[in-house]
């Protein structure tokens, strides 16, 4: 029997590899800053471009932008003249985020917000094509019923993190203090039961929902 490491293992092997200028973002995303785990990484980013190679969106609209690794994979299946809006909260990042979006040479494709997504997102007069979810767990409900009347019929929302670290698992034990996992879990259950959408939760790294809008 194989064990879910060497699965991955092979799956990373048998993917193909991210850019140099990707590369060069992760490795100095883990060098340099804390939490480095919250980047989306090699086997997600690839499935992030793909997936926007596929939609080919006009579109893009990101929460959560960390260091902007996640921004860059999702820009390469842009259709032509489209664009990438992205929020982050923290300000401390912005110069990091704008020098990779320099050299990766789509400072005309790639918007970036810094500050509060629940106030920038009703200013942007936008249909999104695609929209990616990965900022504070305990708003995913808030931010998934701000963006979900703006993105299009058929268009497509991918949320992060929605296993949490196996934490929504059915019998693992949730203090009443934990209100992140409570959260995830509420947020799992009601897009599960949302007739708006369809959905599939992909066990890829720490769960990734694909979510279309009917």
């Amino acid at each position: 029997m194989y064990s879910a490491d060497d699965a991955q293992l092979y799956a990373d092997r048998h993917t193909s590899p991210e850019s140099p200028l990707l590369a060069r973002l992760n490795r100095e995303t883990h060098v340099q800053l804390l939490h480095a785990r919250m980047l989306s990484g090699h086997a997600q980013g690839r499935l992030l471009s793909m997936l926007s190679h596929m939609v080919r969106p006009r579109r893009v609209l990101e929460l959560g932008t960390f260091t902007g690794y996640s921004a860059l994979c999702l820009a390469e299946g842009l259709a032509e003249a489209g664009e990438l809006h992205t929020i982050e909260q923290n300000p401390e990042l912005e110069s990091r985020i704008r020098r990779y979006v320099a050299e990766a040479g789509l400072t005309g494709n790639i918007h970036i917000h810094i500050g509060d997504a629940r106030r920038i997102v009703p200013e942007l007069a936008e249909t999104w094509d695609l929209v990616f979810i990965d900022a504070d767990k305990i708003n995913n409900d808030t931010y998934y019923e701000l963006v979900l009347p703006q993105v299009r019929p058929g268009g497509f929302l991918l949320i992060d993190n929605v296993l949490w670290g196996g934490k929504v698992l059915d019998g693992y034990p949730v203090k009443p203090s934990d209100k992140d996992t409570q959260a995830v879990r509420a947020f799992n259950a009601k897009v599960q039961a949302d007739e708006r959408v369809e959905n599939v939760l992909l066990p890829l790294r720490d769960g990734l929902l694909l979510v279309r809008k009917r």
